[in-house]
């Protein structure tokens, strides 16, 4: 079997037999600025070269997804179920109450994104973090795509190869409509909407999602948080239209930070006049400290042997960046082997690995993070060095080069993996590289299509 190195040293060559494939770089960043990927009003910067994976690459992802899909609702149903079980998370009482609203459907974790490290040499993996409902990526993925599968490379690659990308728009369309047909107080057509805290959103992600339940021939809304009402028997949006499912794109620390102004969601979810898919319980494993919940023996008691196992060779070692916790002399002395993170934020914020850092800043990072110094919980974890992959950097300014200025010479870059689940089932990659130990937007990352090549699925 190729490895997926073998693809994508083929790619880079079929690039450079095309002296560059300059005109279809040019048509691919032309057709990329007129996209809809864009995230906080600016279009993301993404690579030529797709992401190119193997047979064995899909069966290790699909695994590996569903398996700690099922763990975190093993976890997720053990703390509703179970007082003495939430002692093992330090949550915010608002929190705690939101968790245990009622939820009235069977999903326990309709939507997430699993974030993990593939050393694609000898296919071990290793998660970086979950992410619940406030997942995003679906729409970058799509445009991305788009904008390669027309390129001369493209062509001549997949003379070659059976290749595919991944849909994640219609199927999550389906697996909406199948979970709310659980719900107890379904209705026959649902007013849906969308809902978020919209300066924080993913919107024109949203529109497009919302179109497509248009389509299927449901009513359906993108609606800020703030301007949701509650009369006691029905949700509105700030049209007065009736909302009877959410799809909830608000992550729960939003929701905390708007408290007061987000009373109408939380009131119309606790008297059940709405379904909310998903849950504010996929919360328990948005927060970071699940990384350690998963290692307490109050977890172990209610996993198997081989869930223990997959646990032990897949999460790295977390804990609270606390004395009561953790050997603050020990992290300090060696900082190449950890990095830090807020609990609960997200968007890479407040993200540092100390092998990026000198040793001043790093004592300067513990000391402004540990023991609750910057207001809320950090955690430490043990750094997973990356995978490096060869691709072409983001052709910026290319359009305006002549053709022996544009480069054509590939670059190592950092891999990160965004595995997506609809309802427990494996659908998709968030690809993901960047040039720097923490791979975000805003440390130089970048956005890869995904390809599947001559791979079967299931």
């Amino acid at each position: 079997m190729d490895t997926n190195a073998d693809y994508t040293r083929a790619y880079l060559q079929i690039i450079d037999d095309l002296d560059g494939d300059i005109p279809s770089r040019r048509a691919s960043l032309a057709y990329m600025r007129a996209s809809t990927a864009i995230v906080h009003h600016r279009v993301v910067d993404c690579s030529f070269v797709p992401r190119l994976f193997n047979q064995r690459t899909y069966e290790v992802m699909r695994d590996t997804a569903e398996t700690a899909h099922r763990i975190l609702c093993k976890v997720i149903q053990r703390y509703l179920d179970d007082p003495a079980y939430r002692r093992c998370f330090d949550f915010d009482p608002r929190l705690e109450e939101l968790i245990l609203l009622p939820r009235g459907y069977d999903s326990l974790l309709p939507f997430a994104r699993v974030d993990t490290f593939l050393d694609e040499d000898d296919y071990r993996i290793r998660f970086c973090e979950f992410n619940g409902d406030g997942s995003s990526g679906m729409n970058e993925n799509r445009e991305i795509t788009n904008s390669i599968v027309a390129s001369e490379a493209f062509r001549v690659f997949s003379e070659g190869h059976a290749v595919r990308g991944c849909d994640l728009f219609e199927p999550w369309v389906d697996a909406f409509l199948g979970i709310y047909a659980t719900y107890e107080h379904r209705v026959e057509k649902p007013r849906i909407a969308i809902c978020d805290y919209l300066e924080n959103g993913v919107v024109d992600e949203f529109h497009l999602f919302a179109d497509l339940f248009r389509g299927r021939g449901y009513e359906c809304a993108v609606a800020d948080v703030r301007e949701l009402s509650f009369d006691g028997e029905a949700l509105r949006d700030a049209s007065g239209g009736r909302v009877d499912a959410i799809w909830r794109r608000c992550v729960t620390n939003d929701v905390i930070d708007h408290w007061d102004e987000s009373q109408g969601l939380i009131e119309a979810v606790r008297a059940e006049k709405v379904a909310l898919i998903g849950s504010f319980a996929g919360h328990i494993v948005h927060d970071k400290q699940i990384f350690e919940v998963l290692f307490k023996p109050e977890t172990c008691d209610f996993l198997t042997a081989e869930e223990i196992s997959f646990v032990e060779e897949t999460v790295p070692l977390t804990a609270f960046l606390d004395d009561s916790a953790v050997n603050l002399a020990q992290i300090r002395a060696n900082k190449d082997e950890w990095i830090i993170k807020p609990s609960d934020h997200y968007g890479a914020d407040d993200v540092y690995a100390g092998c990026a850092q000198s040793e001043e800043r790093w004592g300067e990072l513990i000391d402004a993070f540990a023991n609750g110094a910057a207001g809320h919980p950090f955690i430490v974890q043990r750094y997973i060095r990356p995978f490096k992959t060869e691709t072409l950097p983001p052709d910026t300014g290319i359009e305006d080069l002549p053709d022996g200025a544009v480069t054509t010479e590939p670059a190592w870059y950092n891999n990160l993996n965004g595995l997506y689940l609809y309802d427990g089932r494996f659908q998709g990659v968030f690809s993901r590289l960047g040039p720097l130990p923490t791979i975000s937007k805003d440390m130089r990352g970048i956005t890869a299509a995904t390809i599947w090549v001559d791979c079967d699925g299931d």
